[in-house]
């Protein structure tokens, strides 16, 4: 199935990793970096709070740079992590999409669930065009669920297909 997810990224069809499946686009060579162990050697389930660092995705062109969403996490293996070369490139490049916060949207070090390098909580390819995140946006989409904030990625899609 992988052959088949790959190609349709190739063909710049929309493709989202949430939580493995980020592992697994990762893995694929569909995204930079890699998943590792969380820096606590805990799993880790809570609300976590995000930036927004790149609206031009297709799964985040209808929210706003540098708005504060809140999604949960739930993951044991969820550190983001690359060479510096490779982190400097996505800074450079501005293919990080999400970053772990706090209240103030500050990237602080008690913000990082996991421990990810510089708070990375979500990347993109260069065309942006496949998203990877561990955060679940699903799980964020009815106030009974403690958000709404995961709606915007959904909604950017229907944004696009409806275009």
């Amino acid at each position: 199935i992988m052959q088949e997810g790959v190609a349709h990224a190739a063909r710049g069809g929309p493709v989202i990793g949430i939580c493995n499946g980020f592992q697994i686009a990762c893995e694929a060579g569909l995204l930079p970096g890699a998943l590792l162990r969380n820096e606590s050697l805990q799993f880790r389930s809570m609300p976590v709070t995000l930036k927004v660092e790149r609206t031009d995705t297709v799964f985040t062109s209808a929210a706003t740079t540098g708005a504060l969403l809140t999604m949960p996490i739930a993951h044991g293996d969820g550190r983001y992590t690359a060479d510096d070369a490779g982190l400097d490139r996505l800074e450079g490049d501005g293919h990080v999409v999400f970053r772990y916060v706090d209240a103030t949207g500050a990237a602080t070090a008690a913000a990082n669930p996991n421990g990810s390098m510089r708070n990375i909580a979500g990347v993109s390819n260069a065309r942006g065009s496949v998203v990877g995140l561990m955060p679940h946006p699903e799980r964020a989409m009815e106030p009974l669920l403690g958000s709404t904030d995961g709606l915007v990625l959904f909604q950017s899609l229907l944004t696009l297909t409806n275009a």
